[in-house]
């Protein structure tokens, strides 16, 4: 029950081909000298143009992304104020709680 149950390996299934012999070829040196290189235009890339319509979408874009990441940091820096402050309160309700008991005793 506790023994884990290794499966069996199955056979392949299909057809299968035999490994590809290679045959050793012999190396053999090139002296014939290249042809003179011919200058090659580079290849010309597209040029990407801006449009106002682009540009103004573009400038919102990032105005939006700006904003929501000053949002969400702000949110972020709230929550550690809070929760700092709310731990600075109880700290001080059970200072005054363990005084009050020290002097009744």
């Amino acid at each position: 029950m506790f023994r884990p149950k290794i499966p069996t390996m199955p056979m392949p299934t299909g057809l299968t081909t035999p490994p590809a012999v290679i045959e050793p070829t012999a190396v053999t040196r090139h002296t014939e000298t290249p042809p003179a290189a011919t200058p090659t235009p580079a290849p010309s890339r597209p040029t990407v143009q801006l449009t106002p319509g682009t540009a103004l979408a573009l400038v919102g874009g990032g105005t939006a992304v700006v904003l929501v990441l000053g949002a969400v940091l702000v949110s972020l820096l709230l929550a550690v104020a809070i929760t700092g402050a709310s731990v600075a309160v109880c700290a001080v309700v059970l200072r005054s709680l363990l005084a009050s008991d020290a002097k009744r005793r």
